[in-house]
């Protein structure tokens, strides 16, 4: 992972404005060289600092306006194979491990309750799933961000 500097931070902010801002147009407005923002801009995707596209589509766009977080209590020993049989379910978007209680947290999108019953029933099928736990999003009262992080720039190493 690249560690990212005062300069790529700027970068990244001025593309977090506009994503879709060209090299030319982020070097006039940041007073740099077009190959210094190139180079920039390859040395920041080589070093995995972007995320995929994907994540900036909305999913009520494609006809799933429910989105919920399932936590998952599973057997530790299948955790390895009972994630790749989750991450065949399409409406499963995102899942992370977890410390406490739960073992997997898992951001889910459905059409509707019922269909969130059936994904719900899909993911409780998987072996090694001992029980789950679903809460509905009422609302992104804070959506994802990085402006915060980027705005008061990169982190010294401890």
């Amino acid at each position: 992972m690249h560690v990212v500097d005062a300069t790529d931070a700027r970068i990244l902010r001025a593309l977090a404005e506009d994503p879709r801002r060209t090299v030319v147009a982020l070097a006039q407005q940041l007073g740099l060289s077009r190959n210094t923002v190139q180079a920039r801009l390859s040395r920041l995707d080589a070093g995995h600092v972007f995320l995929g596209f994907d994540r900036r589509i909305n999913p009520s766009s494609l006809g799933y306006p429910l989105l919920a977080f399932i936590t998952v209590h599973v057997q530790q020993r299948k955790l390895a194979s009972l994630t790749a049989e989750i991450a065949r379910i399409p409406e499963v978007l995102e899942g992370h491990g977890l410390t406490g209680t739960a073992d997997l947290l898992l951001r889910v999108v459905a059409v509707d309750a019922e269909d969130l019953f059936r994904i719900n029933g899909k993911i409780l099928a998987c072996d090694g799933v001992e029980r789950t736990d679903t809460a509905l999003a009422m609302g992104d009262l804070i959506p994802f961000r990085m402006d915060p992080l980027l705005e008061r720039g990169p982190r010294p190493p401890a």
